[in-house]
Parts: C-alpha cells; sequence; structure tokens
C-alpha cells in the first residue's frame, strides 16, 4: 500500500468518526455511570449537604425578626448554593486531578477524540449530579421546612438562569484549580480548602447580618455569594431582602457577576489545563 493510500484511509477514518457532540454526549453517559458505580461517592455527594442543612436547620430554629422567615427557611437556598459547587467546583477540583496523576487524560489525548469530548463529558456530568442534587434539597426544604416553591413563571426562569450560570462558572473554576494540586493526594486539601472558607463568608452557614465587611468583600469576589443571593431571592418572601447587605435581591448584580465568572473561568481553564502530570514536563 503506497504512502498516498495510507494516508487517505487515514484521512476516511477520522473524517468518519463522530463530532465531538456527540462523543461528548457518549463520554458523559460513561462518566455518569462510573460516577453511580461508586456507591461512596454516590451517597457522600448527595447526602453531606443534606445532612448540613439538618444540623443547622436543627439548631437554628427560631424566627428571624424582621425577615417574615424562619432560621431552617433561610438556610435551604443556601445549602442549595453550596450543593451546586460541590458538584461542580469540587467534584471536578478533584477527580481531574486524580485522572491526570492516573495518566488517564494523557491516553485521552493521545486518542482520535476531540479534547472538547472530554470537557463536554463533564459537563453532562455536573449538569446531571447538580440537578439532582438541587432536586434532592428542593424536596427536603419544601416537605420538611415549609419554603414555598415560586409561585410565578419570572421565579422559575430565574432558578434556571441562576443553576445555570452558577454550575457553568463553578464548573470552569473546578477544572482551573485542578492544574493546582502536585499530586492526586493533595488534592482534597487544595479545592476543599477554599470552598470550605468561601461557605462562611458567603452566606451559606453564617447569616449574612453577621459577617464582617472585610469578609463579606472578600466572598462577593466568588460565585457562591451570589447563587446564594439569588437562590434566596426565589424562594423566599420580599420580606426578607432585609437581611441581604443591600437591602435587596439584586437578579441583575447577580446575572451579571455569575456571566463574568462564566467568562473569567473559561479563560482561567485555556490558561492553565494541564493533560500532563508536572513531573512529566
Amino acid at each position: 500500500m503506497t504512502t498516498t493510500a495510507v494516508r487517505d484511509r487515514g484521512a476516511v477514518g477520522v473524517e468518519g468518526l463522530p463530532g465531538a457532540w456527540r462523543l461528548g454526549l457518549r463520554r458523559g453517559a460513561l462518566e455518569i455511570r462510573q460516577f453511580f458505580r461508586q456507591r461512596d461517592q454516590v451517597v457522600f455527594t448527595f447526602a453531606f449537604p443534606v445532612v448540613f442543612l439538618f444540623l443547622f436547620a436543627s439548631i437554628f430554629r427560631d424566627d428571624v425578626a424582621g425577615a417574615g422567615i424562619t432560621a431552617s427557611q433561610l438556610y435551604v437556598p443556601a445549602m442549595m448554593a453550596a450543593g451546586i459547587m460541590s458538584t461542580s467546583f469540587q467534584a471536578l477540583g478533584i477527580s481531574i486531578a486524580v485522572e491526570r496523576e492516573e495518566k488517564v487524560l494523557r491516553r485521552l489525548r493521545g486518542t482520535p477524540m476531540p479534547p472538547t469530548a472530554y470537557f463536554f463529558g463533564k459537563i453532562w456530568l455536573v449538569l446531571f449530579t447538580g440537578l439532582l442534587e438541587t432536586v434532592i434539597l428542593l424536596l427536603v426544604g419544601t416537605t420538611v421546612y415549609d419554603v414555598a416553591l415560586p409561585s410565578d413563571a419570572g421565579r422559575w426562569f430565574d432558578l434556571a438562569w441562576i443553576f445555570v450560570l452558577g454550575i457553568t462558572a463553578c464548573a470552569l473554576l473546578g477544572i482551573a484549580i485542578s492544574s493546582v494540586p502536585r499530586s492526586a493526594n493533595s488534592a482534597s486539601s487544595v479545592v476543599v480548602l477554599p470552598f470550605l472558607v468561601l461557605q462562611f463568608i458567603s452566606g451559606v452557614y453564617i447569616a449574612i447580618g453577621t459577617i464582617p465587611d472585610w469578609m463579606l468583600t472578600i466572598g462577593a469576589l466568588f460565585p457562591l455569594k451570589w447563587m446564594c443571593q439569588g437562590l434566596r431571592g426565589v424562594f423566599l418572601p420580599e420580606s426578607a431582602q432585609v437581611l441581604e447587605q443591600a437591602g435587596s435581591w439584586e437578579l441583575g448584580r447577580v446575572a451579571l457577576v455569575l456571566a463574568a465568572w462564566c467568562v473569567g473561568g473559561l479563560v482561567l481553564c485555556l490558561l492553565t489545563f494541564r493533560w500532563k502530570d508536572r513531573r512529566e514536563g
């Protein structure tokens, strides 16, 4: 067989491959199956925010003065935001770092599969687990803590774009931070520590009114604070706006900040993502 024939045959083989979108769908289905095969990971992922919601809502049950809600109801949207970030930022930051050290990324990079298909697969995994986590917390919040479902189409729309922008921003940040750990063993510490700190200074565990201003300023630089604020605007009555730092839900600013982080997160990914471990050069 001539060199030209080999080249032509190779070209036909590459052209005959499914596109990045179809491969991404298949990769996403594989990622989801692999995720649910690890039962301990499934239980921990979905139970963690529910358990924390139960703990904080059980400890702090009194009415919030002047807000027309209970402290338990205040925790529900905050835990939903934390759950979204957990299934995106934390999950991707750790899992990609592990796959990089185990040479999974290098092997995938050496196949004809377009690199974008790998990321499409991760996006489908994050969307699936993030949506499932949100539904679980919503069921717990409405059945146990009397949180009201959105009463009009406008609030359902707000919930949709907050979820999409929030999970996209957090997923991109998770991909970017996956290049920071020097090994798979340190990935959990590198990723979980900033996530834990953000939960304390973004209004997840502690009410906004009791957090020092300088901490709120730092928290406002990241998506979690705005996801919490936006989701409170979706699920809490208008009277609860007095609890916010600005005295309103600021949904327009929430959209701008989350959209900006989607763009900024994408730039960070393009600048920092590596297919190989640092020790491989």
